[in-house]
């Protein structure tokens, strides 16, 4: 083991996945660092990055190993050497719990799988706290980080946004954001409310509260700075049951972009979970 005896004594040997904080430093809990000074080896983001929050806490572990979502993959052998080796391996992120839209989750399968201890400590996710001081049931919260870019993938999962009946939160890079609210706009009504937030625990928190189509203006007047973490509240039961007039309505929309009638009608019935007989004969019928 590297670095003081005192703390590595009370650190078992194996995978840690290290929480930091997403804004306010103080925020990282001693336990997360007495990890990250027993530990070997840190997996993290951007060494440049990592290497200013570490040097703050007095780290200094032999290697920083990137592991991205580009390179996660191919520092798995490494670090299974490692824990093979009863090594103490830390996995941060730039900001937040890895492995939640971050990278670790690899690393965590394989170190599962070859019969390794995976440990972590606990600490700061940005969609809980943006949860949390939204305003909306968190009884029962959907976590469904970075929405596909476009296409097919993308279509289905705001469908099931617009059917969801939890909160759901998502995150976005600010110059997206606008089309993204747009496109909830559209599925799941303009009505339905939704609290955008930003800078989560910085000197700059913010939170904003509205309407859907109220987002869509106010994102159309915000610098884009920081990533957002968006709630959206749940749908109403009648929101759910699905309508043939909503049927026609998404397969006119598909086949607006493009797609052939077999192919809408496949990406409607996974959306709504209907029968594909139902969307066909619809379809047919339109």
């Amino acid at each position: 083991m590297s670095n003081s005896d005192d703390v590595s004594s009370i650190v078992h040997a194996g995978l840690w996945l290290v929480a930091t904080p997403i804004g306010n430093l103080d925020d990282i809990s001693p336990r997360a660092v007495s990890v990250l000074r027993a530990a070997k080896v840190i997996c993290c983001e951007d060494t440049r990055h990592s290497g200013s929050l570490l040097k703050r806490m007095n780290v200094t572990p032999e290697r920083l190993i990137v592991t991205n979502d580009h390179t996660e993959h191919d520092a798995i052998e490494e670090v299974l050497m490692l824990l093979s080796a009863n090594e103490v391996v830390a996995v941060i992120s730039d900001a937040g719990t890895p492995a939640i839209s971050d990278p670790g989750e690899r690393l965590v399968r394989a170190a599962v799988a070859a019969g390794h201890p995976v440990h972590a400590t606990p600490g700061p996710v940005a969609f809980v706290v943006a949860a949390t001081i939204s305003g909306l049931p968190t009884d029962r919260i959907a976590f469904d980080g970075f929405l596909p870019r476009s296409g097919a993938e993308r279509r289905e999962r705001l469908t099931e946004v617009a059917r969801e009946r939890r909160t759901t939160v998502l995150y976005e890079a600010p110059h997206r954001l606008e089309k993204t609210l747009v496109d909830l706009a559209a599925t799941c009504g303009e009505d339905r409310r939704v609290a955008l937030t930003r800078e989560l625990t910085k000197m700059h928190e913010e939170v904003w509260r509205g309407s859907l189509a109220e987002a869509v203006k106010h994102s159309q007047t915000v610098a884009p700075r920081g990533e957002y973490a968006i709630v959206i509240a749940p749908a109403l039961n009648s929101e759910v049951e699905v309508t043939d007039e909503e049927i026609v309505r998404e397969l006119a929309a598909r086949t607006a972009n493009g797609l052939s009638k077999r192919d809408a009608i496949d990406e409607v019935t996974a959306a709504f979970g209907v029968a594909r007989k139902r969307v066909y004969a619809i379809a047919v019928g339109s």
